[in-house]
């Protein structure tokens, strides 16, 4: 048992302070020698096993002397450190940019992880520093980056969420940077990252929904299948906050309700922050503008305590949204694979406890994908950019093939 990422550990109530990586070789490599990563991914995170492809795109890439980007899917908080087998198999150690927060939970936390190569970023603003030294990384030879472009954690290993723009823009920087130099390439490689169980999957999660059907006051159904005892809890938690904040359960189907329910959390508030309401945004955008908006003050102090209090609460709503919308409604259609019933019943108990058990025991496969080269030329205005295109439909496709690997369950 491990304690969850929850929202008051993710915004952090004091002025943002960048926090630089450790730049030896030394000490990271004694740590990955000694087996450190390892064992705590296998203790905490339930990784037993991992299995590489697609290594020899990576070597390709460093023997040529480009900026490396390595852009990977982001379903668990495993994934930083699974990485740590690339770096080993590719005898090169990685920077990292990671989410301020990460560094802000204990000073072992923060110890650890820019010895191993990260770098803060701070999502509620514009960090120059951050994204300063992620283009001089790029813009050189002497480390990949690794950047995870979603932004933050999903647990939908198999379906891949809207990808950031910043992750091309910095690319692109360092891209026209050695160009001038005259000095190589900069290239990004789509890594994608597949979790497979390797256990009894019933023996593994009863427990699990047994303690969350309890804590809904409810009896367990008898020889209940399991799939039904997991939409049914999908269900309540959905209803329940509908009453919270609508007054009643709402009818349409699972999705329209999602939606519906996600819209009166976030309409409000952009209207009240960024002059109207992006519904045909994407979620994440519509998170990142609000969260940019009503954070800063909250770090600075300089607000009364009731608004302080206001803007907690909004926050709270915003968390709430990114929330409902992590149930997708088509993930757990029969046949299904035990895996995603194994991500879905962690992520009911990670938001209904702010704990979450880690079921093993798990494989990660890693997949390294041919590089995409960076153009240096900009994208014109309104359009998608290619290499952000690009990215995303390699990661699907890859995330798409590794599916198969899961154990697939019909459960009526």
């Amino acid at each position: 048992m491990r304690n969850a990422v929850a929202m008051q550990d993710i915004i952090i109530e004091k002025p943002y302070q960048f926090v630089p990586p450790h730049r030896g070789n030394w000490l990271p490599w004694s740590i990955l020698k000694l087996g450190l990563v390892k064992r705590y991914l296998r203790k905490a995170e339930g990784v037993v096993s991992v299995r590489l492809h697609g290594i020899d795109h990576l070597k390709e890439s460093k023997r040529r002397g480009h900026g490396i980007l390595l852009a990977p899917n982001h379903c668990r908080y495993a994934d930083p450190l699974v990485m740590s087998y690339v770096a080993e198999e590719a005898q090169t150690l990685f920077y990292a940019m990671a989410s301020w927060h990460l560094f802000e939970q204990s000073r072992f936390q923060r110890w650890a992880i820019s010895t191993m190569g990260a770098f803060s970023v701070y999502r509620e603003g514009l960090d120059r520093q951050s994204l300063d030294l992620a283009v001089e990384i790029l813009s050189g030879t002497e480390r990949p980056l690794v950047v995870f472009p979603e932004g933050t954690v999903f647990r939908t290993n198999d379906r891949l969420q809207p990808l950031l723009d910043g992750v091309a823009f910095m690319a692109r920087t360092a891209a026209k940077r050695r160009s001038k130099e005259g000095d190589g390439k900069v290239v990004i490689h789509p890594v994608a990252i597949k979790y497979v169980f390797h256990g009894d999957l019933e023996k593994a999660v009863d427990p699990t929904l047994d303690a969350l059907e309890k804590r809904l006051t409810w009896l367990k159904l008898k020889e209940a299948p399991l799939l039904p005892r997991i939409h049914r809890m999908m269900k309540a938690m959905l209803s329940l906050k509908e009453i919270e904040y609508l007054g009643s359960s709402q009818t349409g189907t699972f999705e329209e309700r999602q939606q519906r329910l996600i819209d009166h959390l976030l309409s409000p508030l952009e209207a009240e922050w960024l002059g109207k309401s992006f519904p045909e945004n994407g979620l994440i955008p519509r998170i990142k503008s609000l969260r940019m908006k009503i954070v800063p003050e909250l770090a600075t102090g300089e607000i009364t305590e009731s608004e302080r209090e206001r803007r907690w609460i909004q926050l709270s709503q915003i968390y709430l949204a990114q929330q409902i919308a992590s149930y997708p409604v088509d993930y757990l259609v029969s046949p299904t694979t035990d895996t995603r019933i194994l991500e879905t019943i962690e992520r009911l108990e990670e938001d209904l406890t702010d704990r979450a058990n880690v079921h093993g025991p798990l494989e990660a496969i890693i997949e390294i994908d041919e590089a995409i080269e960076v153009p240096t030329e900009r994208v014109p205005r309104g359009e998608e950019d290619p290499v952000m295109k690009q990215l995303r439909e390699r990661l699907q496709s890859m995330l798409d093939r590794l599916s198969t690997e899961a154990n697939s369950i019909s459960i009526s």
